[in-house]
């Protein structure tokens, strides 16, 4: 069994992002980055998948030369092998979805396992495009996984508004991870030295034949707006007014 899973490089989600002043982007020099959040609980699940049986696991990204860093954290975790495609410009979820099925026409993985979002963009987008342009089944936002015996379809309990999902899937297939799938491991120090001689495979963008052309283009980066301090009030009728005069939602 071959899995497939993504490993975004994204700046560290506890570091306050500042916007440059031209509202052109957001500064990125000096900010740690470190692997996507969902996508690390998507490479735990995949190696524990292959602890309960023979897989190989392939770690995906797409960025500049330095994601090589995230990839080798998911092999120090205990993937097999990593591919980056290296990639300087930023690339919306269509161009990503793209990427990622030329990888996997190539790859031909039994499953693919990715975080169900990134969250420096928080779009949702990458999985679902991915598999509409594969024709393949998903199941996306999942909080358990079980393969079936032969490994030919998978059982998944997927959280959905109001209640949880219990669907069954045929794979080929994709999965996006969820934040209660599981609880992803640390790598050990041998781990770490073994990650150093696993296979890397980087392949520049522009040799892929891929069209990157944005769909969606970022016009304007700006901070939300600071809220107000709050304030005491004496008693419930200053309150009431308050409520109804300066917040408007009496």
């Amino acid at each position: 069994m071959k899995i497939l899973v993504t490993a975004k490089r994204v700046t560290d989600p506890d570091v306050k992002i500042k916007v440059k002043p031209d509202g052109s982007g957001v500064i990125t020099e000096g900010v740690d980055y470190k692997v996507n959040p969902f996508d690390e609980i998507a490479i735990e699940e995949a190696i524990r998948i292959k602890e309960k049986g023979q897989a190989e696991i392939v770690v995906v990204s797409i960025g500049p030369s330095e994601a090589t860093k995230e990839i080798r954290n998911g092999l120090a975790m205990g993937a097999d092998r990593g591919i980056l495609v290296v990639a300087s410009e930023v690339l919306d979820s269509f161009a990503v979805a793209r990427i990622l099925h030329k990888i996997v026409s190539e790859e031909k993985p039994d499953l693919i396992l990715m975080g169900k979002q990134a969250v420096d963009g928080d779009n949702n987008q990458a999985a679902q495009i991915l598999a509409e342009l594969l024709g393949w089944p998903q199941a996306c936002f999942a909080s358990k996984i079980t393969l079936s015996d032969d490994r030919k379809k998978a059982k998944v309990v997927r959280e959905a508004d109001g209640g949880l999902d219990h669907v069954e899937l045929d794979l080929p297939a994709i999965i996006t991870a969820e934040l209660r799938l599981n609880e992803p491991r640390y790598a050990s120090l041998p781990g770490i030295m073994k990650a150093k001689k696993k296979p890397l495979k980087e392949i520049p963008l522009a040799s892929m034949g891929v069209d990157t052309k944005p769909k969606v283009v970022w016009h304007k980066f700006s901070e939300p707006a600071s809220r107000k301090a709050g304030i005491k009030v004496p008693d419930v009728p200053t309150l009431v007014q308050k409520l109804r005069n300066e917040a408007k939602v009496l």
